[in-house]
Order: C-alpha cells, then structure tokens, then sequence
C-alpha cells in the first residue's frame, strides 16, 4: 500500500498520461485521490481497477478530478473510502465515464460519484450497493449537469438519494 497526502496510487498535475491495465489497490491519501489523483488534467484511462483506496477525510477514493477532463472507460471502481466521491470525485471537471462499474463503496457523500460544478458524461455504468449519508450512487451539486445515459443504480442507500441526489 502506498501513502500520500494527494494521489496515493498516481498523482497527475497538468498532464495527460494513457494509462491501461492497471490496478489501483489499498493505496491511502490524505486529503484526496487515493486511487489516483488529477489536477489540470486529461489522462486517458482504460481497463483499470480501483480498489480498497482510502481517503478517509478527503475527496476521490478511487479517482480525484480537479479542474480536469480524464477519459475513463472499462474500469471497476470497488470497495474504496473516502468523505465525498468514494468512487469518483469531480469539481470543475468535465469526464468522460463509460462501460465502468461503480461497487460497493462507502460512507461519505456521492459514495459512487460526487460532482460538484461538473458536467461528467457517464454511459453504459452501473452504480451498485454502494452506500453514502446522500447520495448512494451519485450526488450532484453545486450547479453539476452530468448526462447520465444507459446506467444501472441497482441496491445502493443514503439518507436521501439512493440511487441519485440532485441538490444546488
């Protein structure tokens, strides 16, 4: 396991690398992006898991996208912690997120996908068992707009938006 107060697993700022085949496994970070953490950012991402990555009191267990656009696809997101997005967390961020699956996350907000001031577009996904206070699949503020198009929310719980919550 590998320990970083950001990216715990990879830590992108102002770049854009392909990254393919990989996992991302009981990394720990601080203040965010266990599994992977992306700043100004655009990497391509295919074929990867994320999985068991804690960022207890931080964003983005799995993945943290900050004032980034990543093309994730055919990628596993499971088991990860973290405050907000245990999955996936996007502010000001714009990705691409398809044909992935989103499992068994948990607690915090958005346990599956957290987007604030996002716009991500997520197809062919599926959001499933995965549990947060709001917002169990996906919890979208702050002015997020995300396409969501051919996705499954299947078992997961909250408070408040099981599946999705939709506030501003």
């Amino acid at each position: 396991a590998d320990y970083s107060p950001y990216g715990g697993g990879m830590y992108n700022e102002s770049s854009s690398p392909t990254v393919s085949n990989c996992s991302f496994t009981n990394n720990f970070a601080q203040y965010g992006g266990a599994g992977m953490y992306n700043q100004s950012s655009s990497p391509t991402v295919s074929n990867c898991s994320f999985t068991d990555n804690r960022s207890e009191f931080g964003d983005g267990g799995g993945m943290c996208n900050i004032s980034s656009s990543p093309t994730v696809s055919n990628c596993s997101f499971t088991g990860n912690r973290a405050g907000r997005g245990c999955g996936m967390f996007n502010i000001h961020s714009s990705p691409r997120v398809t044909d992935c699956s989103f499992t068994a996350n948990s607690p915090g907000y958005g346990s599956g996908m957290y987007n604030a001031s996002s716009s991500p577009l997520v197809s062919n996904c599926s959001f499933t068992r995965n549990n947060a206070y709001y917002g169990g699949g996906m919890y979208n503020a702050t002015s997020s707009s995300p396409t969501v198009s051919n996705c499954s929310f299947t078992g997961n719980s909250a408070s408040t938006g099981a599946g999705m919550d939709n506030v501003d």
